[in-house]
């Protein structure tokens, strides 16, 4: 595939960003790593949750143009709006009503452009006694049953990374939902508030499990279920040298051939889906992946349907013989990180470029970004010294 073709399935499509943190800002990589020109208004102060580190390694902040402005200022709302009329889409992850009290609220970008898709992304929604509260990833998944579902038996819920709330049920379904309101507008002509909540995200991946629950599948107690850890043959396990595996042979094909290559006879444990033995069973799992290094575990199993992982951590993922071979990871700037994903075979998406400063509103840089966005030369002239 040639690098003339390496722009991502959404060239063409421009975005404005309002800088947030968390959710919207990986919305918005997800959709400039598949291509879409997305420019990012940034605070003239970024905020800081205690754990800033040099822009290189703030990798959600790639693949776009950073422009500092005060969104207090009458001019540099305006300047925002001129980048509205000629958007697709634009997203923002404030507080219900912050943008309106900005001046750049659904009623006046969409009187700006009424194709304009205006994806706003936060933790309990637009609406509901909680709307104006703050809060975290792991306050949206208490709510929605799914951190309670969490952790092993007879242990408090397990605090997850901040994947669950934030990015999946967050930034995916914010990105999920803009992408359906552009296809929309483009037949329609109308755009349209997309209202991506964390909470409604979150439990809209759980469907499963409220199905489950609801057909009485499902134990209440947290860590006594097939997928939650209850049982010994969907887990995790210490090996002679410290380090973890993971196996998941559900089905009872798999778990065969897991006992036949670890050596351990059937007879030896009690049925796979006895839950009254799975505490034996777990004895005997454990003790025997206890007799060897993850290293040999890997030789044993890896690459067989016993359906087995070595437990890599972010420094051991992407050197792994599978993830090279995928190219999952990329190096930008010297900074490994995930590549673009998915994969598209026609369209595919280009090299990420790495973060940038956020530029005053006249520097040279800002001025291409302009005129790649389609603004005429003479308003680009008009946010130079405004």
């Amino acid at each position: 595939m040639g690098e003339a073709n390496r722009k991502g399935p959404l060239a063409g499509v421009r975005i404005v960003e309002l800088a947030g943190i968390g959710p919207g800002p990986m919305a918005a990589m997800l959709l400039a790593d598949m291509g879409a020109e997305v420019i990012r208004i940034e605070r003239e102060t970024p905020v800081d949750l205690g754990v800033s580190k040099p822009l290189r390694y703030n990798l959600t902040l790639r693949n776009r143009t950073s422009i500092a402005l005060d969104l207090k200022q009458p001019a540099s709302v305006e300047r925002v709006l001129q980048l509205v009329a000629g958007a697709d889409a634009l997203i923002e992850g404030f507080r219900p009503g912050v943008t309106e009290r900005l001046g750049l609220g659904p009623d006046v970008c969409l009187a700006r452009n009424p194709r304009l898709v205006y994806g706003r992304i936060t933790g309990w929604g637009q609406e509901g006694p909680l709307a104006q509260v703050a809060g975290h990833d792991i306050n949206y998944i208490s709510l929605t049953g799914t951190l309670d579902a969490i952790g092993r038996q007879g242990q408090p819920p397990s605090v997850p990374l901040a994947l669950l709330g934030d990015m999946s049920g967050g930034a995916l379904y914010l990105a999920m939902g803009v992408l359906a309101a552009i296809l929309e507008a483009r037949g329609s002509g109308q755009g349209q508030v997309v209202d991506a909540a964390i909470v409604d995200g979150t439990a809209s991946m759980a469907m499963t499990f409220f199905g489950l629950a609801a057909a009485g599948k499902w134990q209440p107690e947290r860590g006594t279920n097939i997928l939650d850890s209850g049982a010994p043959f969907y887990d995790v396990y210490a090996c002679a040298d410290g380090k973890w595996i993971s196996i998941g042979p559900i089905e009872a094909r798999f778990h065969a051939e897991l006992l036949e290559r670890m050596g351990i006879p059937a007879d030896a444990i009690g049925p796979q889906m006895d839950t009254a033995s799975w505490p034996h069973t777990r004895e005997v799992l454990a003790a025997a992946f206890r007799t060897r290094t993850r290293a040999a575990w890997c030789d044993l199993l890896e690459g067989t349907d016993v359906c087995f992982a070595p437990v890599l951590s972010f420094a051991e993922a992407p050197s792994h013989p599978h993830l090279k071979a995928r190219g999952t990871f990329v190096e930008v700037d010297g900074v490994v990180q995930p590549a673009p994903a998915p994969r598209f075979s026609r369209t595919p998406s280009a090299m990420p470029t790495p973060p940038q400063a956020p530029q005053s509103p006249d520097a040279d840089g800002v001025d291409a970004a302009l005129a790649a966005w389609g603004l005429s030369p003479e308003a680009i002239a008009g946010w130079r010294g405004a």
